[in-house]
């Protein structure tokens, strides 16, 4: 058990964000062309709005707060007078509120793509699976918040914080050690994380690297009227 431990925690995080990176790379240096969304909008746009949106914001705001409540390291927390069992109940508030609005978009966005005749001609096998790993994830990460409740003091979220800076700091022992006797559904999520971003580079979440920030600078476009003509 401490083999698989430290196979699927200290050594399979750093193959999948190898492969996130690099794959990547290769792909937008190979195949430009597929470096998109592969948007269905034409298709179908009602059901799109309306899932899209709280999906979007509801991913984002649970990856920043994962971002900042797992690489902050512990003494900045105390430096702030912030302390576990806080921090724990401010992670569970926030993450309960976004997972559940980005839960109610993917819901959305699922049925849309698999219910939708011609959305789903127009899928990919891995724009469905993508989906489908997707909700698993944040439905898992909901449920650890039901799991939360049974150890208040915030010790098992201070074991995920040190498995994650352990894991930024490439040392994938101590890493797997931290880890090692967390509740199985953190660890699933953890996995499941992992593994989201091993298949990042063959999916069309590779448009999440092209931020539209030229859109600030670039010129408008000019639209004459039909009188002009």
């Amino acid at each position: 058990m401490d083999y698989l431990n430290h196979l699927f925690f200290g050594i399979y995080p750093y193959i999948a964000l190898a492969v996130f990176v690099l794959g990547s790379i290769a792909r937008y240096d190979r195949d430009q062309y597929t470096w998109k969304t592969s948007s269905s909008q034409l298709l179908e746009s009602k059901e799109l709005r309306k899932g899209s949106l709280p999906f979007h914001v509801g991913i984002i705001a649970v990856l920043a707060g994962h971002f900042v409540g797992l690489l902050t390291p512990h003494v900045v927390w105390e430096t702030l007078g912030v302390t576990d069992s806080f921090k724990q109940m401010v992670a569970m508030g926030m993450g309960g509120i976004f997972g559940l609005l980005c839960l109610y978009g993917l819901i959305i966005l699922v049925k849309r793509r698999l219910g939708n005749d011609r959305v789903r001609a127009t899928s990919s096998t891995m724009d469905i699976v993508i989906l489908l790993m997707l909700l698993a994830q944040l439905l898992l990460g909901l449920i650890s918040i039901g799991v939360s409740f049974g150890h208040m003091d915030g010790a098992e979220m201070l074991k995920l914080m040190s498995w994650a800076q352990n894991t930024v700091l490439f040392n994938g022992t101590a890493a797997s050690a931290a880890i090692a006797d967390v509740h199985i559904i953190f660890k699933l999520h953890v996995f499941l994380g992992m593994t989201l971003f091993f298949v990042f580079p063959f999916s069309r979440l590779v448009h999440v690297w092209s931020v539209p920030v030229k859109y600030f600078s670039r010129n408008y476009q000019v639209v004459r009227s039909k009188k002009a003509l």
